[in-house]
């Protein structure tokens, strides 16, 4: 059995080590943190990346965590509160196969971690890999080091460390990297708001508000507007709108004032150049380190999901006996996810383009009305995606 190392602890990380300890690799993960905490509030995984975990035995664990039925209104409406379109689960459901699972970070981190605690998948927290030593030819094993001088040697190595991912900048010195859009975000798991709340995205012009409710009774909350209007704070930017926004921008600010951190508060990058490969040598990088999008189609950690199926596939059964055959292997995760990812990180980009645009969400609406199926059609080459058996 060969060696794999993955570099980051995050969902694609995680996902990774899963899929490649059923793929017949010795995995391990090092992560920078003391622990693997979260860094995130929710999650929403949709039908594609559901199928993904799926083939690992895991898609029901997260079905189970999700609020995924009777939910009360839904869809997109205009800050005065006025519908402008209604979703419809039930028509989702039988286009897709399932809706999209929304449920904590930390409830997916668990269900993830007693995955790896299962199949003996080694995890080292507080271990901070600062530089790629060598990304591995046939004939050498790929190798990173850690902050403290030590050298970790793996036959596969997985640079999942997220959108300032120190391995792929050392891979691909010249690419320009994930760059700032013009866009912070703030999110927080909050207490529902009185009952009767109708939920989905509220658009505005530059700005948008979204409420999704949770299984455990809470709802998660996030909010996008112009970098250059932050120091307004969200109490300010979503002052007027339609209940309960207005209340709920109050507590995501005083969540940023809060030592807890409740409110997550980041900078939306993006990936706007595509890397050359998604491999160098025997060194793959996943998820946000090798293409960071825009939140607006909430795929970002689904393709790093997908990406960590994908990997496993390409390098299991024979190629994890064999450790020549793994950069020819890792050719094929190439070919196979770059295309796909690139495409979404350019329809992500289109996404944020109409929902920041003064009539984004009258547009948006009337394609809605005009045919309702249309913007299900429209996510058919995401949503309906489907996975290789992992080994």
């Amino acid at each position: 059995m060969r060696n794999a190392l993955i570099v980051g602890g995050g969902i694609g990380g995680l996902t990774a080590a899963a899929a490649l300890a059923q793929s017949g690799w010795r995995v391990a993960v090092a992560e920078r943190a003391p622990s693997l905490e979260p860094v995130g509030a929710a999650i929403g995984i949709a039908p594609n990346a559901l199928r993904a975990l799926d083939v690992l035995g895991l898609g029901d664990a997260v079905r189970d965590l999700a609020a995924l039925r009777d939910v009360p209104e839904a869809g997109m409406r205009r800050p005065d509160g006025a519908w402008l379109a209604r979703t419809d689960g039930a028509a989702m459901l039988k286009r897709f196969g399932d809706p999209v699972a929304v449920l904590p970070r930390a409830d997916l981190v668990r269900i993830l971690t007693d995955a790896l605690d299962a199949a003996g998948v080694t995890v080292r927290t507080g271990t901070a890999v600062t530089a790629l030593a060598d990304p591995g030819g046939p004939d050498a094993p790929a190798a990173v080091t850690t902050e403290d001088g030590a050298r970790l040697d793996a036959e596969l190595l997985v640079a999942a460390d997220g959108v300032h991912s120190r391995l792929r900048a050392a891979l691909w010195p010249d690419h320009p990297g994930p760059a700032p859009v013009g866009t912070v975000a703030w999110r927080a798991l909050l207490p529902a708001p009185a009952a009767g709340t109708s939920y989905g995205e509220t658009w505005g012009p530059r700005r948008l508000f979204g409420i999704v409710p949770l299984a455990d009774g809470r709802v998660y909350v996030y909010a996008t507007a112009d970098a250059a209007e932050e120091h307004l704070g969200p109490a300010k930017l979503f002052a007027g709108w339609h209940a309960p926004v207005p209340e709920l921008a109050e507590a995501l600010e005083t969540g940023l004032d809060e030592s807890s951190g409740r409110t997550l508060r980041n900078e939306i990058l993006e990936a706007g150049t595509p890397l050359p490969a998604l491999h160098r040598g025997r060194t793959a990088v996943l998820g946000d380190a090798a293409h960071a999008m825009r939140p607006n189609m909430g795929q970002g950690g689904c393709m790093a999901i997908e990406d960590a199926l994908v990997l496993a596939h390409e390098v299991g059964g024979d190629t994890a006996a064999d450790p020549e055959a793994v950069p020819a292997a890792l050719a094929g995760y190439t070919a196979a996810r770059l295309p796909r990812t690139t495409r979404v990180v350019r329809s992500s980009r289109r996404a944020a383009a109409l929902s920041a645009h003064p009539l984004g969400g009258l547009l948006a609406a009337a394609g809605a009305r005009l045919a309702p199926s249309a913007a299900y059609r429209q996510m058919d080459a995401v949503l309906k995606w489907q996975p290789p058996q992992a080994g």
